[in-house]
């Protein structure tokens, strides 16, 4: 007969019972087949003689015994390896219980943007103290030209929880990370009075936001700018620095929509085809390398904001440029095309 330390048994059990809500039924039967796996280790069980084995635990007083069929095959000084078994059942089922808690929790926070810090690098993961726990990073969710060191605080969005991995999942590319540091910069946004229409982004690089507000006398630009930028420029420090955030007005008014996606290029004359979803936009020769921008960036991304087909034609600045004639074979811009996929 061995008997497991009945106080350390007994005050174990009841920490999980009690504090973590775990039934302490399923934490015996955890335990029994911890015990009987104990045993097997250093006893050789015949495979076809596995189902005569079993544990008989008294959960009110801990002793253990190994039985096969109704015959006690306790080993002797088994007693103390069933007690460091029930001990190590006992706490691993403490931490998965504080492991649900804990996903539990955060599980309501996915979609929000928390502060983290970098802990430690795994492989092309990094793993960052989010408060109550830590989050992974995958190299995905990383913005590419972003330096990465042990100790830096970022701020990050929580993308999901993966239930297989039970890992919380954050990102420093998603687009719901401009819109929660927004939230918390921009008391208008966080209100509601300035709704954000919809965010595309580069990261690391560039980002468009459309915004809108139906409340006279408020300014959704001007309100997510903030007074000398400062408010957007909080924004960009939360980047790192490394990217550029336009603010657009949101309109109805397809065209006028396309044009202001298309900032900080002005005189802009943009037609619509709703049907086919397209945009001819035709801009000053002056304005054409805003308008496309570097590598047709800005085209590129005002296509995503406004979900339309994007062809940009140069025209001449002025009558005077229209009647000079062209020198060294130069030619009217080739339509710049930027298409939603």
């Amino acid at each position: 007969m061995a008997v497991v330390q009945r106080s350390e048994f007994a005050l174990a059990l009841n920490q999980i019972a009690s504090e973590r809500g775990v039934d302490s039924s399923v934490v015996l039967e955890t335990m029994r087949g911890a015990v009987i796996a104990a045993y097997r280790k250093d006893n050789p069980v015949n495979e076809e003689e596995i189902d005569l084995y079993s544990v008989d635990l008294n959960e009110n007083t801990g002793e253990t015994k190994i039985l096969k069929g109704k015959k006690d095959v306790t080993p002797p000084g088994f007693g103390r390896i069933a007690a460091q078994t029930a001990k190590q059942v006992l706490l691993q089922k403490i931490r998965e219980k504080e492991k649900d808690a804990i996903l539990a929790e955060y599980s309501r926070r996915v979609g929000t943007v928390v502060n983290g810090m970098i802990l430690r690098f795994m492989g092309p993961n990094i793993i960052l103290d989010i408060g109550k726990a830590e989050a992974i990073m995958e190299a995905s969710d990383r913005i590419p030209s972003e330096q990465y060191f042990l100790n830096k605080k970022i701020p990050v969005y929580i993308r999901e929880i993966d239930d297989v991995r039970r890992e919380i999942m954050v990102s420093r590319t998603h687009v719901g990370l401009i819109e929660g540091l927004l939230r918390r910069e921009v008391p208008e946004v966080s209100s509601g009075s300035v709704v954000i229409k919809k965010i595309v982004r580069e990261a690391g690089n560039r980002a468009k936001i459309a915004v809108y507000s139906e409340q006279s006398g408020i300014d959704p630009v001007g309100s997510c700018v903030g007074q000398k930028g400062v408010r957007i420029q909080a924004v960009i420090d939360a980047l790192d620095g490394l990217e550029r955030i336009d603010i657009t007005q949101w309109s109805a008014d397809s065209a006028k929509f396309v044009a202001n996606a298309l900032s900080p290029a002005k005189s802009l004359k943009v037609e619509v085809d709703e049907k086919e979803k397209r945009a001819r936009v035709l801009a000053p020769q002056s304005e054409l390398p805003l308008v496309i921008g570097r590598e047709g960036q800005n085209v590129r991304l005002a296509s995503k904001l406004t979900e339309y087909s994007i062809e940009v034609e140069g025209e001449p600045d002025s009558a005077q440029d229209a009647s000079e004639p062209k020198e060294n074979g130069e030619q009217k811009t080739e339509p710049e095309q930027a298409k939603t996929k």
